[in-house]
């Protein structure tokens, strides 16, 4: 069963992802459609990713799939900072969708190093 971190850092996801399409959509009006491929698959990926977690095999792949997730929350900062940068973003909007990337790493890495703990504490166990 999902704990309530894993609810509420998916829910935070999914939100996430909702906003990204709609800069996905914005940035098809521009005609930027490599940027708006790289930013969408990225940043939808993160939820996708923590969904696929919650249903892992074992401890190990759900940290597997945690550190996916994170990896394209880094890749999403990447492609907002030069979207921005080119002057596709106004400031507002980019500082605005980094601090949810950023807040979504955060609880990632917390979620990530707790079971890593956790997965510590049982080989000490098993081994005595």
């Amino acid at each position: 069963m999902p704990s309530r971190a894993d609810n509420l850092i998916r829910q935070k996801a999914m939100d996430y992802a909702v906003r990204i399409y709609h800069l996905n959509e914005f940035l098809l009006t521009k005609k930027k459609f490599t940027l708006a491929d790289q930013v969408f698959r990225s940043g939808t990926s993160i939820g996708a990713n923590i969904s696929e977690a919650i249903k892992a095999e074992s401890d190990a792949d759900f940290v597997h799939k945690y550190n996916i997730a994170l990896k394209e929350a880094e890749e999403t900062i990447y492609w907002l900072e030069l979207s921005f940068r080119v002057g596709l973003l106004e400031e507002k909007l980019y500082d605005s969708l980094r601090n949810d990337c950023l807040e979504l790493i955060k609880l990632g890495t917390s979620i990530t190093l707790t079971m890593m703990r956790k997965i510590r504490e049982n080989k000490k166990i098993e081994i005595g």
